[in-house]
């Protein structure tokens, strides 16, 4: 009777795993970003690949983004800082594979989770926590 059950239950969790992507379970397809200027007060405006307004705000800054832009697509975002009396700015934050999706998937979430699940959740991709910039003073 218990071994039925122990089978049972081992079956259950194989099967789970195999329809789930990893990266999906353990991490997010949003991420939280810091947004800062040397010299801080500098307003940003983000805009993603496809030149779509996304926010805005003032160093520092924090904002929430998504990773994926569409299946196996990872999203690129332009930050441009500006301020009075100095050059504009303009950084790119660009999405990197998440080492979730590169292993993870080989221990649970299978060729599932490497072909549908993550690449179409975003959960494939991450974003880095902060991005910087140096604004140099206009010369006159």
């Amino acid at each position: 009777m218990y071994l039925k059950i122990i089978v049972r239950n081992i079956i259950a969790a194989a099967l789970i795993s195999t329809t789930v992507g990893c990266a999906s379970i353990v991490s997010d397809s949003k991420y939280p970003v810091s947004i800062t200027s040397t010299p801080s007060g500098a307003d940003f405006e983000l805009t993603s690949e496809d030149g779509i307004y996304v926010e805005s705000g003032v160093t520092p800054g924090h904002v929430t983004l998504k990773s994926g832009a569409g299946y196996f697509d990872g999203e690129k975002y332009l930050i441009t800082y500006k301020m009075e009396g100095y050059s504009t700015t303009k950084n790119t934050l660009d999405t990197e594979i998440n080492n979730w999706y590169t292993f993870g998937n080989l221990g649970f979430g299978g060729l599932i989770g490497y072909l549908i699940v993550d690449p179409a959740t975003g959960a494939m991709y991450k974003l880095a926590p902060l991005s910087h910039t140096t604004m140099y003073p206009i010369k006159t």
